[in-house]
């Protein structure tokens, strides 16, 4: 059926706009009538087999390789910030719009009988004057004379939630998670965004004092980012003995997809509009691919914490750094070898060992025995890629993505970091494997992106396309199918070369929620 389909002339104006082209939006139309892109698993990735365990005395050779690619001022951070918070409000949100009349006996009670939405709501009450941004919500309020005290004794909590959530106060609901207070200190708070520029000085400054970081944002947000970075850089650069630079970049519109109904036809809006939504943050390869970096942190830009917690974050991103450093180089002298003409068997024994046991690459049978072109042409082309060191830490539960021994359609095993999403959800066995993962990525990644020439690798060129996932979302009261590109630690980083590292469980301090700012990971002592 989407072969045939036909575009009116207003769609293919609308597709044009988005700097999108009409064969690119009749292949999204394609994918969601193949049959569901799942991957298959062949068994988690643990510490006996392919997650790295480092030792105490490594460390000090790791921080070696790191500070060497810091003087040369070859570091970068990279963090993904856009989007509003919504999903950490949404408790919030609902008693706002369905129950912001309910009194605090009333939420008492109900807690009591077991409702969890209600002692969560308990929990944030009790604690709202823990908060980073419990000051400035008292000074808005008071600005038009609401006196959050007083409603607090009296268990009406309609208006701070107002004050807290919408534009009247200071409309965190709309506002991403890098702009809000995260954390108290005895002289001032500090908004994520501010947490990321004081880990960054530590573990990013090259040796003139520099600290580059790139932030993604979206586009209503990023006079929001540039306002605040402008008031505060002056104030971590004088504390932190650093220079930053910051830039920011949106989510490109022409990485948007098209939206469809439940009989996969073109989703159209009540005006006649072609629905386009973002696909997700895979496409934040484009952004990545255009920073021409070289040695790059990843990091969410929820994941931070208070200074006196942040020792074990600068120690372990320093031991991802430094491990990433001391691979590379191995994989450059290799790569540069190859590219002349050595032909000694020594060599080529040496180099598939290491590709087999140092990154994993599955090294097809027969290969060792193969001609001295086979073997060059291999490990060229395998060993030449991108490269990532992605800290792991132990599973608690927490939702997101694990790492796994994968399969590939030729019967090639990788390492991949997959999302639940992207395993086959009626399939026993793809479950119980799912089901048996040791470690979670917590998104804590090193990535290299130039070859041994120093140029940097096109990062297009490495991504898994199928590896879409399918969700069902509504607009304007009616069912949809939304399709998301690759993710940017998954899919779209499929053909890269992976290495796991174990880290330390306080390295993880996400906020997904607004009470998991009331953690002690959080809270000053």
């Amino acid at each position: 059926m989407t072969n045939s389909f036909k575009f009116t002339s207003k769609d293919l104006n609308q597709i044009k706009a988005l700097g999108m082209r009409e064969e690119q939006v009749i292949s999204q139309l394609q994918a969601f009538q193949r049959p569901d892109p799942y991957l298959r698993l062949k068994g988690p990735c643990t510490i006996s087999d392919s997650i790295r365990a480092i030792t105490e005395e490594e460390l000090p050779t790791l921080f070696e390789y790191h500070r060497e690619a810091t003087n040369q001022g070859r570091c970068l951070k990279f963090v993904p910030a856009s989007g509003a918070a919504t999903r950490m409000f949404e408790l919030l949100l609902w008693f706002y719009t369905h129950e912001s009349r309910l009194r605090r006996d009333e939420i008492a009670r109900r807690t009591e009988a077991g409702e969890r939405k209600c002692k969560d709501l308990l929990a944030f009450v009790v604690g709202v004057h823990r908060f980073a941004f419990f000051d400035a919500l008292k000074q808005v309020m008071a600005k038009a004379r609401l006196d959050i005290h007083a409603l607090m004794e009296e268990g009406r909590f309609g208006k701070i939630f107002e004050y807290l959530l919408t534009p009247r106060g200071l409309n965190y609901a709309n506002l991403p998670k890098g702009l809000l207070k995260f954390h108290r200190y005895p002289d001032e708070s500090r908004t994520a965004f501010e947490e990321h520029l004081v880990e960054a000085a530590e573990y990013v400054r090259n040796g003139r004092g520099i600290c580059r970081l790139h932030f993604t944002v979206s586009p209503e947000h990023r006079e929001g980012f540039e306002k605040l970075l402008e008031k505060v850089r002056p104030l971590y650069e004088r504390k932190d003995h650093v220079r930053f630079q910051v830039d920011f970049s949106i989510q490109n519109q022409s990485t948007n997809t098209l939206a469809v109904d439940l009989e996969n036809r073109p989703f159209r809006l009540e005006d006649g509009r072609l629905l386009f939504r973002p696909s997700g943050h895979g496409a934040l390869i484009d952004n990545l691919n255009d920073l021409k970096g070289d040695v790059i942190f990843i990091k969410n830009i929820d994941n931070v914490v208070p200074d006196r917690l942040k020792d074990p974050t600068f120690i372990w991103k320093s031991a991802l750094a430094g491990y990433l450093v001391k691979i590379q180089k191995r994989i450059f002298s290799y790569v540069e070898k190859l590219a002349g003409d050595i032909d000694e068997e020594q060599f080529f024994r040496e180099a598939l060992e290491f590709a087999s046991t140092e990154l994993f690459l599955s090294v097809p049978e027969g290969l060792r025995l193969g001609s001295t072109m086979e073997k060059r042409e291999f490990l060229l082309s395998r060993l030449n890629r991108p490269l990532r060191v992605c800290g792991v830490v132990k599973s608690q539960g927490e939702p997101g993505g694990g790492p796994f021994w994968v399969e590939g359609q030729d019967g090639s095993l990788s390492l991949q970091i997959i999302e639940e999403p992207q395993v086959d959800p009626d399939s026993v066995e793809q479950q119980e494997i799912w089901s048996s993962a040791t470690h979670f990525n917590p998104v804590d990644i090193v990535a290299g992106v130039r070859d041994y020439r120093g140029n940097p690798f096109d990062l297009r060129q490495y991504t898994d396309p199928d590896a879409i996932v399918i969700t069902k979302k509504s607009k304007e009261g009616r069912e949809l199918k939304a399709l998301e590109l690759p993710g940017l630690w998954n899919g779209a980083m499929a053909h890269w070369n992976t290495i796991f590292v174990e880290v330390p469980l306080i390295t993880f301090n996400p906020v997904k929620t607004i009470n998991d700012l009331l953690r002690p990971e959080h809270q000053p002592l």
